[in-house]
């Protein structure tokens, strides 16, 4: 008997092929992901300093700089000049150039921030690319530079408090909304994700994919202050990342080796240090990992959580706790040697 459909079926299925194709082609559209437009590459193959074990003795430059591509220089202060060693970093369009954060230190003898920078724009005197200065939030070891670039002319630096942060951007339902910075052919997306500090900001680039998290993540300390404000956070980002492509994310700082061992506090010296970038993937498992954190202390694979403020409060309790006992014990040796020479003195 032949398998092969009679005039009827076949007619049938001619008729329903383009239908099918259709179909397929919907259901294709449908699961797959979305076009992402073509980013602008860059390298981040460079070594950056360990800092130095005798800085008196052998400091390394203040101040360090990567080209990652044409347009995009990462900056970052030397450990030896400030163990917090902040990165910052430079985009520059057609329009005006973008600086993100401007470090630990004012003193331009010390840290010649302002001089770099403005090296790094295109033109000279009048013709100097205009420079708009940001934050990723208030804290002194993203904004201690600012003095040296605020009186330079054609350079706008943006307030750090919060009510700065949100007339600039034109946040009108903080921490919700997502604002833009011009730059000519550069568009930098700029969303709020305080967690870490109430007026915290992320910016991502769309010509590179590049994500600049700040404090809010980085390899190392993840400081919260405000855990259910950070979770929120971390799902505004969760969910703005799956439609965008993100090549990689750089934070503010590096505090952990290279097998994700944490440096101690106040470290001037970063011997095999863990490398700077961090992925999609790592912003991606940022809001389940946050949802662990008891509020105090938590290690969840290489992410670190802590609230400064509630550990120094345990710490100081206890340390009270301590003096307390030793006071009380103290007093109660002296009692019992007075009574002893009470009685010997009766008895004598």
């Amino acid at each position: 008997m032949s398998n092969q459909p009679g005039m009827a079926g076949a007619a049938y299925q001619n008729a329903t092929d383009p239908w099918r194709q259709w179909v397929i082609l919907l259901a294709a559209l449908l699961v797959s992901k979305p076009a992402w437009p073509q980013l602008v590459p860059g390298s981040l193959d460079f070594q950056w300093s360990e800092g130095s074990p005798d800085c008196a003795g052998s400091p390394p430059p203040p101040l360090e700089v990567h080209r990652y591509n044409a347009q995009t220089f990462i900056l970052r202060e030397s450990l030896c000049s400030t163990f917090e060693a902040p990165f910052m970093y430079l985009l520059i369009g057609s329009g005006r150039a973008l600086l993100i954060d401007t470090g630990d230190v004012a003193d331009p003898s010390r840290m010649p921030l302002a001089k770099t920078v403005m090296s790094l724009l295109p033109g000279a005197g009048s013709t100097k690319l205009p420079l708009l200065v940001v934050h990723t939030h208030r804290h002194l070891d993203h904004r201690a530079g600012d003095p040296q670039l605020a009186h330079l002319p054609n350079v706008q630096v943006v307030g750090y408090d919060l009510a700065s942060v949100q007339a600039y951007y034109r946040f009108n339902d903080w921490p919700n909304g997502l604002e833009h910075i011009d730059l000519g052919d550069r568009q930098v997306d700029v969303m709020p994700t305080p967690g870490h500090n109430e007026t915290e900001v992320s910016f991502y680039d769309g010509k590179t994919g590049l994500f600049f998290s700040g404090d809010f993540l980085l390899p190392g300390r993840l400081l919260i202050d405000d855990t259910t404000a950070d979770i929120e956070s971390a799902d505004r980002v969760s969910s703005f990342i799956k439609d965008h492509p993100v090549t990689f994310v750089l934070g503010g700082h590096v505090e952990m080796n290279s097998k994700g061992g944490l440096f101690s506090w106040g470290s001037q010296y970063h011997p095999h240090e863990h490398i700077l970038q961090l992925s999609r993937d790592d912003l991606l498992a940022l809001p389940a990992v946050l949802r662990t954190f008891n509020g105090i202390y938590t290690v969840r694979g290489r992410y670190v959580m802590m609230n400064s403020l509630r550990i120094l409060l345990i710490e100081a309790v206890v340390l009270l706790s301590i003096l307390g006992a030793l006071v009380a014990l103290t007093v109660r040796f002296i009692r019992r040697r007075r009574a002893r020479q009470l009685r010997a003195a009766v008895a004598g």
